[in-house]
């Protein structure tokens, strides 16, 4: 009868484990794979293709990026004989950070060497009326030369991840602000204030984690640190079987240490140094939990008061890209393009 009760816990043990570990995997399918094609997101095939077609070649001699006056997005995707396609979401992305920042030079960095698609001439026509917009092109073999990145490339391990366009993301973003200083952007950040004095900051997306999507290291001193600190966690920590531990997952242990805290909510300036850890409100105003509300009209009120404090809104283009807004409508996502990227919104169609 002892042995009975004895393997009977056990076994109630061991079933309390795989009941809570399917409800935490389901957690993170729900967050992440669902809305991500593992298989169009190994498609990393045209990197290192050298082509006359596409962009002009980023850090060409003639024209680098002037230190910290800079704000990048990067799309890593290969895109086939169709050509480059950028969507009217990620062309407002773009338009909103020129529009709201005619300081400072605004950066879409492009992997693919294909040529521009036929649906997407009218969005880079657009952004291209911009000054202060540059479109180019990156070679990561290139690019991460005489970087803390150049053997680590090399070696492979990008190859072997589950998701290689996303991770080749979270590398340049670091990569790029360690090269460059400046800001960077998702492709689904609609930039709603100017940035002219943010220098050494991030966002959180809750309180329990800082986010990627919009990231700010200067060529200061702590700036430096923070940047090297990134990439050292990145080569250290790389792990091709988890899809946020790259991104976010970086800034946060880098943060973690820097300010030596474990939470979020106790990265204060003080304790970070100088670096700035911004609330949920700044960048994240409506939790990705909470997307629809981007796309509804019945808590318009509470909507748009969220928005309103915030420096840019992160509208979660993975989870609500299928959902259509029609361009004569006024739900909140809507009303801030039509405010904030009027180039790209007015000439998109029917549907935004």
């Amino acid at each position: 009868m002892k042995k009975r009760l004895i393997l009977g816990f056990v076994c109630a043990v061991l079933l309390f484990i795989v009941m809570t570990s399917n409800d935490g995997t389901t957690t993170i399918v729900q967050r992440v794979t669902s809305f991500i094609d593992s298989t169009d997101s190994n498609d990393i095939s045209c990197y290192e293709i050298s082509t006359s077609d596409g962009f002009p070649r980023f850090e060409s001699d003639s024209e680098k990026p002037v230190t910290d006056k800079n704000i990048f997005f990067h799309e890593t995707s290969c895109f086939g004989e169709k050509g480059i396609f950028l969507n009217a979401r990620q062309a407002c992305a773009v338009e909103s950070a020129a529009y709201m920042n005619p300081w400072s030079t605004v950066y879409l960095l492009f992997l693919s060497p294909s040529k521009i698609s036929t649906e997407t001439e009218g969005m880079i026509r657009q952004l291209s009326s911009y000054p202060n917009i540059k479109i180019k092109r990156i070679f990561p073999e290139t690019y991460t030369k005489d970087t803390p990145l150049e053997e680590w490339y090399k070696s492979g391990v990008l190859m072997r991840s589950r998701w290689r366009r996303s991770h080749m993301s979270d590398v340049l973003r670091y990569l790029t602000l360690w090269k460059y200083g400046g800001i960077y952007l998702d492709l689904d950040v609609v930039v709603t204030t100017s940035f002219e004095n943010l220098t050494n900051f991030a966002g959180a997306e809750d309180w329990d984690d800082v986010a990627a999507g919009v990231l700010g290291f200067s060529s200061s001193s702590l700036g430096r640190r923070m940047a090297d600190a990134c990439l050292r966690d990145l080569k250290k920590n790389f792990r091709g079987n988890d899809w946020g531990n790259n991104g976010p997952g970086v800034i946060t242990r880098t943060l973690q240490k820097t300010c030596s805290t474990k939470y979020t909510r106790d990265m204060t300036m003080s304790r970070c140094h100088g670096f700035r850890v911004f609330p949920p409100s700044a960048f994240y105003p409506i939790h990705y939990k909470q997307w629809k509300r981007y796309f509804d009209r019945e808590n318009m009120n509470s909507t748009m008061k969220a928005l309103e404090q915030a420096k840019a809104i992160h509208v979660w283009n993975k989870l609500s890209r299928s959902t259509k807004v029609r361009v004569d409508s006024d739900v909140p996502y809507a009303v801030i393009a039509r405010k904030y990227c009027p180039k790209v919104f007015s000439t998109c169609g029917e549907l935004f």
